[in-house]
């Protein structure tokens, strides 16, 4: 669990609320359901709209990112990959296949069988860089449904203003009903604004963060793999690969 992102949304919402009360509002002036539905409601619309069926989904599934981020053992790695480099030069690089089998991550297996095929360095650095680019350009995209959201929601949110505003006009016969569409007006701008810079952007610039940080995690796992295709000293190995810790 990421406490600063659960803290930041808490603290964010709460400066808001506080804000309102010193100022001697009502807190549940803030509560709009129609504004609610014309914000989120049009943001996810516009969202659907420009976005490919797969890489929406993908921004779905990656938002619990935020909170719950995945876990790189880049350490780990590096320990491994230390250790893989320890046994190819003591039993040559057909001694990595016993390891193979125990590996959860797919391109961490996909490179040991590389090694013992006998793949060159330059013939490893080419096929994972397909692999990490196609892995990076996915998620970037996904990350980016979200900053999509964070400019299409304030302006939802002043079309829900302007709607208020009709509203607030097509009963100036009747005092009793301009407060609905009055508040309307004024609560869809808040909350325009508030998804965009409170929820949407941060989420989309959280995912690019830790989207980078795996790709780290995976050059630095090619760049140990090449480095034992080429035969190099486990110490050299351990000592170049120790700058991609984070």
């Amino acid at each position: 669990m990421d406490r600063l992102s659960l803290f930041g949304v808490i603290i964010g919402l709460l400066g808001i609320l506080a804000g309102q009360w010193l100022e001697g509002g009502r807190l549940l002036a803030l509560l709009q359901v129609t504004a609610f539905v014309i914000v989120f409601g049009g943001t996810l619309g516009a969202v659907m709209v420009q976005t490919p069926t797969n890489i929406f989904l993908l921004s779905l599934r990656m938002i619990r990112w935020v909170f719950m981020p995945p876990v790189m053992r880049s350490e780990e790695l590096l320990k491994s990959i230390v250790d893989w480099s320890q046994m190819a030069r003591r039993e040559g690089l057909l001694a990595l296949e016993s390891g193979i089998g125990r590996q959860q991550d797919p391109l961490v297996k996909k490179g040991l069988q590389m090694l013992v095929d006998g793949y060159s360095a330059d013939r490893i650095g080419e096929s994972f860089h397909v692999d990490i680019q196609a892995y990076e350009r996915k998620r970037w995209a996904a990350a980016r449904v979200w900053e999509g959201a964070a400019g299409y929601s304030p302006t939802i949110g002043m079309l829900g203003a302007v709607l208020g505003l009709v509203h607030v006009m097509e009963k100036l016969g009747d005092p009793s009903q301009l407060g609905a569409g009055i508040a309307v007006a004024f609560i869809s701008t808040i909350y325009g604004v508030g998804f965009a810079n409170l929820f949407f952007l941060p989420v989309s610039n959280k995912l690019k963060i830790l989207i980078q940080q795996q790709i780290a995690y995976y050059e630095m796992l090619v760049d140990g793999l090449q480095m034992i295709a080429n035969g190099e000293n486990p110490h050299f190995v351990k000592g170049k690969l120790q700058g991609y810790l984070f």
